[in-house]
């Protein structure tokens, strides 16, 4: 309970003001909001594997298990594999934060992302329990995550912002004419934060990654007309079987 709680402060926005970041995210918990990211895509790979319980003539409830272990996976790798190079960028570039920094907010980002996500589990389960269609099923699940990642973007962006506000000292005041009482100093520009520019860049990176690690861990849904398995050869890509399955659900409507 400790860990929603902590979660549901950071979705009200709670831990990411200027004062609880304190320049290095010291607010966001890695290791209280990676647990929550477990759960909460736990929860939501039961409603995307519910489909191959109810859409096919006998339930596949090894699909529904691999959809519950998958989802949280398919997050957690991503963030593996991207995260080096975003900590290098953003070496390069002159940021600020830490490595510890930028873990403890990429892993908030994704706590937030899989909240949004499972808050639409029920709106997936609905749509499972009222039609047969496999390709929309696909292209619902994409369209979900996609609008749940988006959102968390904005999050992660503003959080960005803040870290910015949090990290810029105020300068002492200079000293002032001795006959006058007037500054006259030229005024100090405020240092041009770069880490938004890093993590816009990276965002790209991630969803690239994070599709086509996707395609590698699937089947999520389950093909009603394909046996069960782990996992499918590694052909074709994330990118031609989304194409592919809106072009079998626009055949289906006309």
């Amino acid at each position: 309970m400790n860990i929603f709680k902590q979660l549901d402060s950071l979705l009200r926005g709670q831990r990411t003001t200027p004062d609880s970041l304190g320049g290095g995210a010291n607010g966001l918990s890695a290791r209280t909001f990676g647990a929550a990211s477990l759960a909460l895509g736990a929860a939501y790979g039961a409603f995307v594997g519910l489909f191959s319980v109810i859409g096919r003539p006998e339930p596949n409830w090894h699909q529904l298990l691999a959809s519950i272990i998958k989802i949280p996976l398919l997050f957690l790798l991503t963030l593996f594999v991207t995260l080096p190079s975003l900590y290098v960028f953003s070496a390069l570039m002159g940021c600020r934060l830490s490595f510890h920094a930028v873990l403890r907010l990429l892993v908030a980002t994704i706590a937030v992302n899989l909240a949004l996500a499972a808050s639409l589990g029920p709106i997936l389960g609905f749509f499972t329990l009222s039609t047969t269609s496999y390709p929309f099923m696909v292209v619902l699940n994409v369209l979900l995550l996609a609008t749940a990642g988006i959102v968390a973007l904005g999050f992660l962006m503003r959080t960005l912002r803040r870290l910015d506000e949090s990290s810029i000292t105020p300068e002492s005041p200079a000293p002032a004419d001795m006959n006058t009482g007037i500054n006259t100093s030229p005024e100090q520009p405020r240092p041009e934060p770069s880490s938004r520019a890093v993590f816009a860049i990276w965002i790209i990176l991630y969803g690239l990654v994070g599709a086509q690690m996707g395609w590698i861990l699937r089947p999520f849904i389950g093909n009603p007309d394909l046996a069960f398995q782990w996992f499918r050869p590694r052909t074709g890509n994330f990118f031609a079987s989304l194409l592919h399955h809106f072009g079998r659900l626009f055949d289906l409507m006309m």
